[in-house]
């Protein structure tokens, strides 16, 4: 991991075509912007953390109805 020491209105760039920029400092907080080209994916961890969880869930969900419908046709035969 790379750590780099900003203040307000200083940025950063990575791979020439993405720029994070510090907006505002607060006493808990740090509001950052990116730019980045359209095609880039952005996300928030907390939000990837919860849509692998609810792929899992539903991955698991999913297996469980798999399973009941074997279960069900085997009980018609």
């Amino acid at each position: 991991m790379l750590v780099v020491t900003r203040k307000t209105d200083e940025s950063l760039i990575i791979a020439d075509n993405i720029e994070i920029t510090v907006l505002e400092i607060g006493k808990d907080k740090v509001k950052i912007g990116v730019n980045a080209p359209k095609e880039v994916k952005i996300i928030r961890s907390e939000l990837k953390d919860a849509r692998q969880t609810n792929e899992q869930a539903a991955h698991a969900s999913g297996s469980a109805i798999a399973e009941l419908l074997k279960q069900h046709k085997q009980e018609d035969k």
